[in-house]
């Protein structure tokens, strides 16, 4: 049976406003939650970014729901061992229900120290090797590391989960799809691509495979529409746009693009819940094993109100 979690957007809502959404979304009946890793949000609308381990610390007080982030990039602006570190800290603070996602990053969060950016192939190669660094560190040894991209000298984490922590591995193309497969626990995307699933199962990949995707709950379609161009215009841009621009005003350049058009075809907006639910269904015939969802705009507690009367009842 597919498992139903609530993405909360880092991007777009404050660290207390975070903790009362996981709170409605366990009310309203979601299983688990996603929750971004970001340094910038995507454009000004959104205007929120706050540190992700700070807010998983007071979410482990307020519910006992699993926690996956969406992503976590351990390769440039934080390094593995710290990322190590505070993922063993949020799996004692959750009691085990933690799992660490994690990504290749965007230029948008990981250039901040003036690093080069570099191309996709190498920032796989970097992220293999920072899952290498954070397994070694999640075992409690001594770890002495020297590798192409990082090292590690006399580090050991004391603070530790009765198990190691899951890492979940996202991926969106053929290469990282393989990359997952091979050091991952488990998959994380945003496309409900049949295809994409079935090379991650062909590839060797196990564990579950957990898939989001947006929407915008409104009394009108069309302020659905209106309030999804407004805040997340960047979900419609395509290609490798997200992983290069470098800042959230190279962003809104890009979204102006974007059209009310696009919006509406990609997403479920507006008060029906026939559009949602099919949105649904087609991530569970792609393959996902749990599914989020994401609200845009400030309507979360109508959200849920509508989630939980209208859709959850015809999604088992």
């Amino acid at each position: 049976m597919v498992s139903i979690g609530y993405f909360l957007s880092s991007e777009e809502f404050g660290p207390r406003e975070l903790v009362r959404q996981a709170k409605w979304a366990e009310e309203a009946g979601f299983e688990r939650l996603w929750i971004s890793d970001h340094f910038h949000p995507w454009n000004g609308e959104q205007g929120q970014s706050s540190f992700v381990w700070s807010v998983i610390g007071a979410l482990s007080e307020v519910t006992r729901l699993p926690i996956t982030t969406a992503v976590t990039c351990p390769t440039v602006r934080i390094h593995p061992a710290i990322i190590a570190q505070a993922a063993a800290t949020a799996a004692v603070q959750c009691e085990g229900r933690f799992t660490l996602g994690v990504g290749s990053g965007e230029a948008l969060n990981e250039h901040i120290f003036g690093d080069a950016w570099p191309p996709a192939p190498v920032r796989l190669e970097m992220l293999e090797e920072a899952v290498e660094v954070i397994r070694a560190l999640h075992t409690g040894d001594e770890v002495d590391h020297h590798g192409k991209h990082y090292t590690v000298e006399n580090a050991r984490i004391y603070t530790l989960p009765e198990r190691p922590v899951p890492i979940y591995v996202s991926a969106f193309g053929p290469k990282a799809v393989e990359v997952a497969a091979r050091i991952g626990d488990g998959l994380c995307s945003t496309k409900p691509d049949g295809d994409l699933i079935a090379q991650y199962r062909e590839s060797g990949g196990k564990g579950p495979a957990q898939g989001a995707f947006k929407v915008c709950h409104a009394a009108t379609e069309a302020q659905g529409v209106e309030t999804a161009l407004r805040v997340w215009p960047n979900e419609h841009l395509p290609g490798e746009l997200a992983q290069v621009l470098p800042t959230p005003r190279h962003f809104e350049q890009a979204s102006s693009l974007v059209t009310e058009q696009m919006v509406a075809e990609a997403l479920p907006t507006g008060p029906d819940p026939k559009r949602y639910l099919e949105t649904f269904r087609e991530y569970v015939d792609a393959g996902y094993d749990e599914v989020y969802v994401q609200q845009i705009g400030p309507d979360q507690e109508a959200f849920f109100e509508f989630w939980q009367r209208d859709v959850a009842p015809h999604l088992r």
